[in-house]
């Protein structure tokens, strides 16, 4: 349009021009002399009004055939529902036809079970098995409801009053479903606009969280503190905005994808110092580390309250379900209103409860058994040490054993391949059962893959050497015939 204006305007001073034979810098008309430029911009106005004032053309719209509305169906396709079935999807991992204890059954077998993170060996005990019965026969099996709306039963309260107890701490809130409880607390704390400092290492349910919440995330080296420690000071250093906002660090204590035991002590450091707060996830230190099994601030002789948020599954260590967190009393308060997995979950079955509370009572009345997982830790570290192609890649004290390849294929999925037969070969020739570091498609964990092997009080020796055996001998035949 602009270019057709234009046009118009060129020919229209060229027709005044010849015309009034007149110079455009001026002319007379009906003996009054006009200035040049009116006359352009007189035209100019009349041409865009012009212009304006038309109709434009719209092409008659001709209704579709039935032919060709069929033609458009029949070449429609929908986006899928979900990616491409992979061979990796269609394999299912060995199910368990026992109680997953120490040993169980796969396939009619008894097999050594190193698959299970039943640390304390209290699945199937008598004493929680009595506490579970006893249970079922006052309260039956569900509660039918949330916490808040009639879902709350006497022995939820005996429960979280027995973990405080323990832990030492002024109060706890039980959870429905372990892995929950982390990814429900996080956003009832971090909202939009906060910022979490978080370990790349950390689990699938700790990613859920933080993606939850809506906050600020900001990664550091895995387990590494002079990271952590270059990391807040970014994050702080000149930002004014800072000051003013929510900050936490957020780490696990036993590492569940690489066995890594977190340094609480530089970490609650770190955070005086940055002005910090702390959210630590004890899955899988609650009940193993320190001298009685109460986690990670007994483990570093760290003030319990200096952690400003402690949160647990009970399906590890207890050998029951659920999870709980436990802190200050404004902060377990805050959860009962602001929390997703507490106030629109079903609450935490009676008798899984009362599991709980047996479990504590158990482990708080024998302390030997934190001995026992300790030197059955030590004995399968001192047999793995000098595998000839995995090594050992967590914690000596950590009750999750962690071997990756000491050369990497080049890729985590041919990584995978190559473990996964590993780990086949073991259970179908040795009836020894371990498992990978399988991750959904969902899960953002940057640490390398391996095996995993978790490690009971409940293991005797010969269990322990069968292990150490058998993966020698398998690894040592897998990577023959690759090579």
């Amino acid at each position: 349009m602009a270019v057709a204006v234009a046009n118009m305007t060129t020919a229209a001073l060229d027709w005044v021009s010849v015309k009034f034979n007149a110079p455009l810098a001026g002319m007379v008309v009906f003996g009054v002399h006009i200035h040049g430029h009116l006359v352009v911009e007189v035209l100019l106005i009349a041409v865009i009004l012009f212009q304006l004032s038309r109709k434009s053309y719209k092409p008659p719209k001709k209704p579709l055939t039935e032919k060709e509305i069929d033609d458009l169906c029949d070449e429609w396709a929908p986006e899928p529902l979900h990616p491409p079935i992979t061979e990796e999807m269609l394999s299912e991992p060995p199910t368990l036809e026992s109680a997953a204890g120490p040993h169980t059954i796969i396939d009619g077998k008894e097999v050594v079970n190193f698959a299970s993170a039943n640390y304390l060996g209290l699945i199937g005990h008598e004493k929680i098995n009595d506490s579970c019965i006893g249970s079922l026969e006052k309260y039956g099996v569900g509660s039918c409801g949330p916490r808040g709306f009639y879902g709350t039963i006497d022995v939820h309260l005996d429960c979280e009053a027995r973990i405080s107890k323990f832990l030492g701490t002024p109060d706890s809130i039980l959870y429905s479903y372990g892995i929950s409880t982390i990814f429900s607390v996080i956003p009832a704390f971090c909202k939009k606009g906060d910022i979490i400092v978080v370990d790349e290492g950390v689990h699938w349910a700790v990613q859920n969280g933080l993606y939850l919440s809506r906050s600020t995330i900001v990664y550091f080296k895995h387990n590494d503190m002079s990271s952590l420690k270059s990391t807040l000071e970014k994050v702080t250093r000149g930002n004014r905005r800072a000051e003013k906002i929510r900050r936490y660090i957020v780490v696990e204590a036993i590492y569940q994808n690489s066995g890594q035991i977190a340094p609480l002590d530089e970490i609650i450091r770190l955070k005086e110092k940055y002005l910090f707060r702390v959210v630590l996830d004890e899955s899988h230190s609650f009940g193993v580390l320190g001298s009685s099994g109460r986690g990670l601030a007994e483990h570093y002789g760290v003030p319990v309250e200096k952690i400003d948020i402690i949160t647990a599954g009970m399906g590890n260590a207890l050998a029951t379900d659920g999870g709980f967190c436990t802190g200050s009393v404004r902060v377990v308060d805050h959860q009962r209103l602001s929390s997703s997995g507490y106030v629109f979950s079903a609450s935490l079955p009676p008798y899984l409860a009362s599991a709980a509370i047996a479990a504590v009572d158990y482990l708080e009345e024998n302390p030997a058994l934190l001995s026992k997982l300790k030197r059955n830790i030590a004995l399968l570290w001192n047999e793995l040490s000098e595998l000839p192609s995995l090594i050992l890649a967590s914690n000596p004290l950590s009750p999750i054993v962690f071997l990756k390849l000491k050369r990497s294929t080049g890729s985590t999925k041919g990584d995978m391949k190559l473990l996964d037969e590993i780990v086949d070969r073991v259970l179908k020739e040795d009836l020894v059962f371990i498992v990978t570091t399988k991750r959904s498609t969902l899960d953002k964990c940057r640490l390398p893959v391996g095996l995993r092997i978790f490690v009971s009080a409940g293991h005797t020796e010969s269990d322990l050497l069968k292990a150490s055996n058998s993966l020698r001998r398998v690894t040592a035949l897998v990577l023959s015939e690759l090579a």
